[in-house]
């Protein structure tokens, strides 16, 4: 075989690639292995960027749960709550508390990231309030005359 990999910028080649992939499969020659593992590399970049991953919905992840382990809304109250409680969860209306995170986490064994909202970026577009307020004293500070104190004598 030759020695070309596929660069992927589209839907074709991306069907190219996987096919040289399928044929390098089967081979043991070393160099057909370093071109399968290149070009599969190529493959997962572009379905990456094709196909970004996303985090599950909480509300979608729970639903998933409770469909895996045959629980119904009236299952999840003692985990959730009350029933409009699950009920506002489970359209998306309502987070997870602590304690919610908490009892699913050992309902279901699975890891609190995963309930858990990614954390918000911070907007660096403007401080807030109480930092612009803190800077200004800082300038107004800096920019004041130390006065000389005397002491008696």
């Amino acid at each position: 075989m030759d020695a070309t990999l596929i660069l992927i910028d589209s839907d074709a080649e991306f069907a190219r690639a996987r096919a040289l992939v399928d044929q390098l499969w089967e081979s043991d020659d070393p160099t057909d292995i370093a071109r399968l593992e290149a070009q599969a590399r190529l493959i997962a970049a572009y379905e990456e960027s094709k196909w970004p991953r996303r985090p599950p919905n909480t509300a979608d992840l729970i639903r998933h749960l409770m469909d895996q382990h045959g629980l119904t809304r009236a299952d999840m109250v003692p985990i959730l709550g009350t029933p409009s409680r699950v009920s506002e969860v489970l359209r998306g209306k309502k987070g997870l508390s602590m304690a919610m995170v908490q009892r699913l986490r050992t309902r279901f064994q699975i890891p609190a990231d995963l309930l858990l909202p990614p954390p918000k970026k911070a907007s660096a577009s403007r401080p807030t309030k109480r930092a612009a307020a803190s800077i200004r004293r800082a300038r107004r500070s800096a920019e004041m005359p130390r006065m000389k104190t005397r002491g008696p004598g």
